[in-house]
């Protein structure tokens, strides 16, 4: 089956439009990052004429074969789980780190922007839900965590990440995206140097209205882009 990636983005648009009007948002506030993990350059490269510039990968050198493939101008995003031993190849090549759950992955993180005199911007990524199979800092240790990352001089934390339990009542994961808002809302109060809390990034293909409605400014969306990975 042909995937019309153009006509997709379209859609998601429109969605995204009305989840703002339903909120009293701008849409400019809100940015989509097409997760093009496990998906050919080609399709990539379909999306960017569509008018699509921000996309997020999962995988260390499947990011890697595909930003040496492609030279249309696209912005990347990191959003996977990172070791630290891979954060070196990721150097300078990445607008934004979405996962970031402890000190030792930040301090690499570091090292390597440093290394290149440039500087690192890092989501930090919350288990809100507490789920044994995902990463992310608890909700109870993130604003020690942020104290400690933002003395790291070539870092700066731009906002927070989640990834949600998933239900298919997409009210029951509500309470989850406002949890990550108001986690923030309460770290920006706290006014630390260096650190921001403007960004959000969550939802997913499934879920991102609800996430727009509860203040997302970063969306996560493949399967709807894309279709279904192989």
């Amino acid at each position: 089956m042909t995937i019309d990636i153009a006509t997709n983005l379209h859609t998601i648009q429109q969605r995204i439009d009305r989840a703002c009007q339903r909120c009293g948002r701008e849409p400019q506030q809100v940015s989509l990052i097409a997760v093009s993990k496990k998906k050919p350059a080609d399709l990539i490269i379909q999306a960017a004429a569509a008018g699509q510039s921000l996309f997020g990968e999962s995988y260390v050198q499947e990011f890697i074969d595909k930003h040496q493939q492609i030279s249309t101008p696209v912005r990347w995003h990191f959003i996977g789980a990172l070791q630290s031993n891979k954060v070196k190849y990721l150097r300078g090549t990445t607008e934004l780190i979405h996962s970031v759950d402890r000190y030792s992955l930040a301090k690499e993180i570091n090292k390597q922007w440093a290394a290149i005199g440039q500087t690192a911007n890092i989501l930090i990524q919350v288990n809100v839900g507490a789920e044994q199979s995902k990463a992310g800092a608890t909700p109870e240790n993130v604003e020690e965590l942020v104290r400690k990352i933002a003395n790291l001089a070539n870092i700066r934390i731009q906002g927070l990440m989640a990834l949600p339990p998933y239900h298919d009542d997409l009210e029951q994961v509500r309470p989850w995206f406002r949890q990550l808002r108001q986690l923030a809302q309460r770290i920006e109060a706290l006014d630390i140097p260096q650190v921001s809390m403007a960004t959000l990034s969550m939802g997913m293909s499934h879920d991102f209205e609800i996430a727009i409605e509860e203040g997302a400014t970063l969306i996560r969306v493949g399967t709807a882009i894309f279709g279904e990975r192989e």
